[in-house]
């Protein structure tokens, strides 16, 4: 299989995502330091750039987080062409992936609103390079993790607050607010 790389920008300027033509992943997995990646080659190699500071994979795609000294027109043909080549030669993203379906938990509520952010929230965040998961519901305030490109995202807040808040306060009446744990 001819191994194919593009690149879309985030709307976070330090991230950039880069999209093959394979899937990678079956859900996501974030690397948001090089002590975290012990367990993947693909991260781990990523992390020998001086230049890259967090990977995050899902589906068929990879988001790269830069450093701050560091030029996106410098960094982005190198890294297109080692993730072109880490694909072709199948390093590892993660040990050990399950494949299960999501499974909710909680009281009503709480399995509405993990089912909304599953269906509608996680797709639309995965465009963006990022991840979100459900953390908790307590006293109508759901929390919820950002990671990938939406970690440390200046546009994120918005997101969180004018899309996720107003669609959960629509389609789950308890909810009153939304808050991002931050990591």
């Amino acid at each position: 299989m001819n191994i194919n790389v593009y690149t879309e920008s985030t709307p976070n300027p330090a991230t950039m995502k880069f999209i093959v033509n394979k899937l990678l992943i079956n859900g996501s997995v974030d690397y948001a330091t090089k002590e975290s990646a012990e367990k993947s080659t693909f991260a781990k190699e990523l992390f020998k750039f001086s230049f890259v500071n967090g990977v995050f994979f899902a589906s068929n795609f990879v988001t790269v987080t830069k450093t701050e000294d560091s030029d996106w027109a410098d960094i982005e043909p190198i890294l297109k062409e080692f993730v072109k080549g880490a694909v072709e030669s199948e390093l590892t993203v993660q040990e050990a992936q399950t494949d299960e379906a999501p499974n909710f938990e909680g009281t009503e509520a709480e399995v509405k609103i993990q089912q909304i952010l599953h269906d509608y929230v996680r797709p639309a965040v995965e465009q963006d390079g990022g991840a979100i998961s459900y953390k908790s519901f307590n006293e109508g305030v759901v929390t919820v993790e950002l990671r990938g490109s939406c970690s440390g995202c200046p546009s994120s807040t918005i997101t969180l607050k004018s899309g996720i808040e107003n669609l959960l306060k629509r389609m789950v009446p308890e909810v009153q607010e939304v808050v991002s744990e931050a990591l």
